[in-house]
């Protein structure tokens, strides 16, 4: 969904889960455009990152949410491809220190995954926590990045590993 020049949100559907999710949040019919402009370039960027040849989106992007979730969401913008943070960390460089729950929170109404990677959020432990999309999907997506939660460098993001097994 979105306008010919952002996009303002994304969604899968995989059954049964994201099904149900479409019949309680239904698609807004007057939302839905033609794939032209950003909506064409979003599909293409997708393509390519799920084909492992694109780690940064350029799709214009224009979220619908208050201003502590569209800070979120930039901030999120900021993991590099392949690193994670926690949500604790997230909180701490939008300086709401203690409003981690609140961070989840906006994880989870992030009207435009994977181009927002709220998947690259972990909990402080390192442990994969809760997903919109389910827990698999995180997992895939990490998964697809090469990346599993490890250590913490000094600028809270946690650097790269192989991914044997999630």
């Amino acid at each position: 969904m979105g306008s010919h020049s952002h996009v303002t949100a994304i969604q899968f559907l995989r059954a049964p889960a994201g099904l149900a999710r479409s019949l309680f949040f239904p698609l807004r019919e007057d939302l839905l455009l033609p794939e032209e402009g950003a909506l064409l370039e979003a599909r293409g960027e997708l393509e390519a990152y799920f084909r492992g040849e694109l780690t940064t989106f350029s799709t214009p992007l224009a979220p619908q949410g208050t201003p502590f979730q569209r800070k979120v969401w930039e901030a999120l913008c900021s993991i590099p491809y392949g690193e994670t943070t926690s949500y604790g960390e997230i909180a701490r460089r939008i300086d709401a220190p203690g409003a981690s729950r609140a961070v989840g929170a906006a994880c989870r109404a992030n009207p435009v995954a994977i181009m927002i990677p709220c998947h690259r959020v972990v909990g402080k432990s390192g442990d994969l926590t809760g997903y919109a999309g389910g827990l698999l999907i995180k997992k895939f997506l990490l998964r697809l990045e090469q990346n599993r939660p490890g250590t913490v460098g000094n600028d809270g993001y946690r650097k790269k590993q192989r991914v044997q097994q999630l």
